[in-house]
């Protein structure tokens, strides 16, 4: 089961939400926009790993940020589509 932070804020979130919804994938969403403790989680994946040194380069988020069963990372959700 895939596990998402981010934010219901963010069109990117709503339509990563949505399209693994219509596809029947398994997956568990956590809000970091309505949870400090969602968000302490989203921040130390973001902190620890190079996935994000480009988008925090930017100035940016980086959500949806998925993390797959076996721990990996990808900020692509639409690589987690059947």
């Amino acid at each position: 089961m895939y596990q998402i932070y981010g934010t219901m804020l963010c069109k990117d979130c709503v339509a990563c939400v949505d399209a693994l919804k219509a596809t029947g994938v398994a997956f568990a969403f956590h809000d970091i926009g309505n949870d400090l403790d969602n968000l302490k989680v989203f921040l130390r994946l973001r902190d620890q790993s190079p996935l994000f040194d480009e988008v925090k380069s930017r100035g940016a988020i980086g959500v949806p940020c998925i993390v797959r069963e076996d721990g990996s990372l990808t900020l692509d959700w639409e690589s987690c589509l059947p």
